[in-house]
């Protein structure tokens, strides 16, 4: 990057951990899917941190059950529709669904009962359940979004169900493993910072307890590095290797539920943050733990991303400052558009079909991509419009706006020339009120007149 940008970004991260009193702070952006700057400040064992260095996570771990949970849903061994008590049975909160636990929906408590569960060694599912048995459910389920940590712990269990093994072997052959996460670990493994609280009066820390959850840990245990959480930032983007489809990561960071419903800034989808700061739509998931903060970002329309993480308890603006690093970035050196290509390959019959259709009187345009995909919008740009992706000969499936998981369905004449469009009972016609006996109610049989009658 710009000598500029690189300062501009590295004064940022100086003020904050000044000005917070952060005994230390690591940072990264990425772009163009890798590591283009990182910075650090502060102290760990008396050296600048490194990108190797852990730092614990907290509810960043969030994100990496939910991917593990898409996963069974992508392999059919799940629906997102089901309740809990079908993978799980015997909870008292069983009726709430695989969806609503994922986006904090389900209306469960915030918190395990009993001592602070952050602070405190966890029991296993058998306690966490017991504990649940009464007064689980705070919110009827569905009614709205309730951030709930016991929701996740429940999730690990889930997958650690439908696996046969604990929810950490998972995470570490279907994720960490395949994504080279090796610094991702359940527990501090040197080169690793130590937990602080700073007194609110004066310049001294007070180290914090890293207990092991138990089967909360689902909810906040992970520690990890600026290596692999850059390498989770480019996840979060679509970047997924063979993990995850990219298009379930991007359903993944669709808004479910808002946090604040008036113009929102903070919204949840299946497992993912969403948030709104600066005009900018951005994507990740923050964290604490006693002694620890952490958050990671990406603005996936531009593919660039930041990640910061410090070994303080409180105070430190981590998420306003990951967006922050993005809004340098953005502004010192925009991101350049994708340089255009023609496709590799094109069908001739699809091609055939671009161009003008109408809904009625209305123009649209219907333009080919690639892999045969579609996409259909108004002449004018003011309207419904959705990309397609093939489905079987003559559907497609609508990937996004109005029309997502929409069939749009090709009808032919007997001699097997294109007659006109079907999408969710809306009819396209190459001409405006083309094709009669395609349109709904019919066509008035004197066609179009200079004049009223």
């Amino acid at each position: 990057m710009l000598q500029t940008t690189e300062f501009a970004l590295l004064r940022r991260i100086a003020a904050v951990q000044a000005d917070s009193r952060a005994p230390s702070l690591v940072a990264a952006v990425i772009r163009d899917g890798a590591i283009a700057w990182t910075g650090a400040r502060g102290k760990v064992d008396g050296q600048t941190p490194t990108t190797d260095v852990q730092y614990r996570i907290g509810s960043i771990t969030k994100t990496f059950i939910a991917v593990l949970v898409m996963r069974l849903r992508d392999e059919g061994r799940l629906d997102l529709n089901d309740p809990l008590d079908k993978h799980v049975p015997g909870t008292s909160f069983g009726e709430v669904t695989i969806a609503q636990l994922l986006s904090h929906t389900g209306g469960l408590t915030s918190e395990s009962p009993g001592a602070w569960w952050e602070r405190a060694e966890g029991g296993d599912w058998a306690a966490l359940e017991s504990s649940l048995a009464t007064d689980a459910v705070r919110h009827r389920p569905g009614a709205r979004f309730h951030y709930t940590n016991v929701g996740y712990g429940v999730l690990g269990e889930l997958v650690a169900r439908a696996r046969g093994a604990s929810w950490l072997e998972v995470l570490g052959t279907e994720i960490l493993k395949p994504l080279e996460m090796a610094r991702t670990t359940p527990a501090p493994t040197a080169p690793a910072a130590l937990g602080w609280a700073v007194h609110p009066f004066a310049d001294v820390l007070l180290n914090e307890p890293t207990p092991d959850s138990g089967a909360m840990a689902p909810a906040g245990q992970l520690w990890s590095t600026v290596t692999d959480l850059a390498r989770w930032a480019r996840f979060i983007t679509g970047d997924t290797g063979d993990v995850l489809h990219p298009d379930t990561v991007a359903e993944m960071r669709t808004p479910i539920h808002v946090d604040d419903n008036d113009a929102w800034t903070m919204g949840y989808g299946l497992g993912f943050e969403a948030i709104r700061l600066g005009g900018r739509r951005l994507s990740g998931h923050s964290g604490s733990m006693p002694g620890f903060l952490a958050s990671v970002l990406v603005d996936w329309r531009t593919g660039t991303g930041a990640l910061a993480m410090a070994n303080s308890t409180s105070g430190v603006p981590i998420v306003t400052m990951a967006n922050e690093l993005i809004n340098i970035v953005e502004e010192h050196e925009p991101s350049l558009p994708a340089e255009w290509e023609p496709m590799t390959e094109a069908d001739p019959e699809l091609l055939a079909l671009t161009g003008l259709w109408h809904w009625g009187p209305t123009p649209y345009l219907l333009r080919l991509l690639p892999e045969g995909w579609l996409r259909l919008a108004p002449v004018s740009g003011i309207g419904r419009q959705s990309r397609f992706r093939p489905a079987t000969k003559d559907t497609w499936t609508g990937l996004d706006g109005y029309y997502a998981g929409e069939t749009l369905k090709l009808h032919r004449h007997a001699d097997g020339s294109p007659s006109h469009l079907d999408l969710a009972t809306f009819v396209f016609t190459r001409e405006p009120y083309g094709t009669p006996e395609a349109v709904p109610g019919g066509v008035d049989t004197e066609g179009w007149r200079t004049r009223e009658p």
